[in-house]
């Protein structure tokens, strides 16, 4: 989790620490392929489970025909009544636990192809996912889907654990045929090195200890691997060059409190002030850099910093403060904050990868709005070019995207919006399509090279 702030020369500490310890990962996969017992079986064997809703589960369990004090783990994750109900997971679930060396987010994205759109919105900020295949079936097609999303929204670690590995003997031929296949697709989606691993969610087996039942796998445990691997994202956001998008911008409202009206210097400190406020998406900014603001390509210099009410000399992403300006710039929502000297380029033609979320198809022509961050722009569908193709794993010529589908389309934007390619920024190089008349979320896409 966030430290809090302190003086500019323990910024560096801070950024170490905090990467050290956090780590946010999401889970996917087909349905029925163990996600939610996964993640249940992960809850409970890090002890994060409070007491009277475990006692919840296991009556509930009982009711389900569970003996000996054996649990249905997926109930821990399965908040809503028709996920019991059904079995199923619907939404995304998120959970925060803890080990003896690290703090964990996760997301427990849902299986069924209806419910992709959940899974792309899990993976979007996560440092890993892991992707759950049956070890009774290998790959299936939501697997490719599961796997083309992470590929796109390019996240930097990707775990394939083949689960139920107890319902096939525990064994090392299956397991390996499983484990080829999955790199194969994996290396034609242009993922690399994927960690692969045989699991049992249900019976523990290389989950949060190695077991004795695959005596022929010599890798690590899925929690050892999970506390090992680096949050890549959160590091490159904090390498990169400030990016801040403006939330809004703050002026003093009201009288003065009783302690500060008779204190004249804070009289005129508050009449002079003008904040921008938002949440620092890379990169750091400290007291006396020199920083332009997008639209207006103005330079100044930050004189404060202030997060959660206190003054500070320095902040790095990702937290959220506001800072102040020697100048009067003009700034408003939708403006971006960004280190001197590194303006990004703006764009008004954007070469797009899309994810269709919304049942109504997306066609050439269409009107929709582009929210980028804080801004908010009208644009047009110019081109629809290709559908990917997740059976062939390549493009095909396409006219329209049909929901869950991934393709690629050209937008002509209203106004130039500083997108930069999503591989060097996840935060700046993507966005959403939204319908202008009922504000329904179309499209997630991300900007192409």
């Amino acid at each position: 989790m966030t430290s809090p702030i302190q003086p500019a020369d323990h910024a560096a500490d801070r950024v170490e620490s905090r990467a050290r310890t956090l780590f946010r990962f999401a889970t996917a996969g087909s349905v029925d392929d163990g996600k939610s017992t996964l993640v249940g079986r992960l809850l409970h064997d890090a002890k994060a489970i409070l007491a009277d809703q475990l006692e919840q589960v296991a009556r509930t369990s009982a009711d389900r025909g569970f003996t000996h004090g054996e649990f249905d783990f997926a109930l821990l994750t399965d908040g809503l009544r028709a996920e019991r109900e059904q079995g199923i997971t619907i939404d995304v679930a998120y959970r925060y636990f803890t080990t003896g060396s690290r703090s964990f987010i996760l997301a427990d994205c849902p299986g069924h192809v209806q419910y992709t759109r959940n899974m792309v919105t899990g993976a979007t900020t996560a440092d890993a996912v892991v992707v759950l295949v049956d070890a009774r079936h290998g790959i299936v097609d939501q697997t490719r889907r599961h796997l083309a999303v992470v590929a796109l929204l390019r996240v930097p670690h990707v775990i394939i654990a083949v689960n139920k590995i107890d319902l096939i003997g525990f064994s090392r031929s299956v397991f390996a045929e499983t484990e080829a296949a999955a790199r194969e697709l994996a290396a034609d989606l242009g993922i690399d090195d994927p960690h692969v691993l045989p699991v049992s969610a249900l019976e523990g087996d290389n989950i949060v200890d190695r077991s004795a039942r695959t005596p022929w796998y010599d890798g690590p445990a899925l929690i050892e691997l999970l506390e090992a691997l680096p949050a890549a994202d959160e590091l490159e956001r904090e390498a990169a060059p400030l990016r801040l998008p403006v939330q809004l911008v703050l002026r003093p409202q009201g009288g003065l409190a009783p302690d500060l009206a008779a204190d004249a210097a804070a009289v005129e400190r508050l009449r002079d002030h003008r904040a921008v406020a938002g949440r620092i998406s890379s990169g750091a900014v400290r007291v006396g850099d020199r920083v332009e603001v997008l639209p207006a390509r103005v330079a100044t210099t930050v004189t404060g910093i202030r997060t959660a009410g206190v003054e500070v000399d320095a902040a790095v992403a990702p937290e959220s403060v506001s800072i102040e300006f020697a100048d009067d710039v003009d700034a408003a929502r939708g403006a971006l904050v960004v280190a001197e000297g590194s303006l990004p380029a703006t764009r008004r033609d954007v070469n797009a990868e899309l994810f269709q979320l919304d049942a109504r198809p997306l066609t050439r022509g269409a009107r929709v709005l582009v929210k980028h961050g804080t801004a908010t722009v009208q644009a047009r569908v110019a081109e629809i070019e290709s559908r990917y193709d997740l059976d062939a794993l390549r493009h095909e010529p396409a006219s329209r995207l049909e929901v869950n589908d991934i393709g690629r389309a050209r937008l002509r934007l209203s106004a130039s919006l500083p997108l930069e390619p999503y591989g060097e920024h996840r935060d700046q190089g993507s966005f959403i399509l939204i319908d202008p008349a009922d504000g329904a979320t179309l499209a997630a896409g991300i900007a192409r090279d």
